[in-house]
């Protein structure tokens, strides 16, 4: 019988030191964090390294086969973190480092058998020209999306609320940036905390948006796992389900009270809509 793709769980880990205030479930230590992924169910992990260094594909392969997990994602925050690099930034020097910065990871990602995360890489327009910024985006995306094209891979643009970018907020704003000309393989990422800011009906934006969701952060109203907030997930449950889609779900939420407390409720709450 041919295996039918259906929506799984991941877990978010970050190879940065452990903060409460930080929206990763596991980490620092990339071995313990995995291993407990892996003990609680979880099927998947998204990582979040500090730079392309942290990025050890034959460790990190060996260490996924080890404990039968999949790497759904890499984000590539790091470059941002770290480095302050964005796809936009007014010097040209600095957007082509962010852009193979972003390109290293899109490769190494698709070795692991995932994809990669571009969210605050992306920049702000700030008080410059935001036609010039979003020919900048567009032109960086396009490239960007051909490079994992060429690994066989989505790539995962992500929306952000108005606090942390403002380029796009809302999954209709994205969409139709990206209907117009740019590769079907670059995705939208869903996150539902930023969508519980911007969207006037998030369940009515996950359906609009449809085929181009790609990958979607499992998180509360609060930024809390699932069933911590307020969010009522029954309708964006049914959405995902109606539009088909077969990604992941990636608990992107902040390790209250406990990393391990967690990701044990978000993988209940995972199990209770989907």
């Amino acid at each position: 019988m041919k295996r039918v793709p259906m929506i799984q769980p991941s877990v978010t880990i970050s190879l940065l030191p452990n903060s409460p205030k930080a929206p990763f479930l596991l980490g620092p230590n990339l071995a313990e964090a995995v291993a407990t992924a892996a003990e609680l169910g979880y099927p998947a992990c998204e990582l979040f390294p500090p730079n392309l260094a942290a990025i050890d594909v034959p460790a990190i392969k060996n260490l996924l086969h080890t404990h039968h997990m999949q790497l759904s994602t890499i984000g590539t925050g790091g470059g941002w973190v770290t480095q302050q690099l964005t796809l936009i930034d007014s010097d040209p020097t600095v957007r082509e480092r962010a852009k193979n910065y972003i390109a290293d990871i899109i490769r190494r990602a698709a070795e692991l058998g995932g994809s990669a995360i571009i969210g605050s890489m992306q920049g702000r327009c700030g008080n410059r020209d935001r036609r010039e910024c979003l020919d900048l985006l567009r032109d960086q995306l396009g490239e960007l999306a051909a490079v994992a094209a060429g690994c066989g891979r989505p790539l995962f643009y992500e929306p952000l609320n108005r606090y942390e970018t403002d380029l796009f907020n809302t999954l209709g704003d994205t969409f139709r940036f990206l209907e117009d000309g740019l590769p079907q393989n670059l995705k939208i990422l869903a996150d539902l905390f930023h969508m519980n800011i911007e969207e006037t009906c998030s369940a009515t934006a996950l359906r609009l948006a449809g085929s181009r969701i790609g990958h979607v952060h499992f998180v509360d109203s609060n930024r809390q796992v699932p069933s911590r907030g307020q969010t009522d997930f029954g309708p964006l449950a049914e959405s995902l389900k109606s539009i088909g889609y077969q990604g992941f779900l990636a608990v992107e939420a902040f390790p209250l009270p406990s990393s391990r407390e967690a990701a044990e409720t978000a993988l209940a709450s995972f199990r209770r809509w989907f």
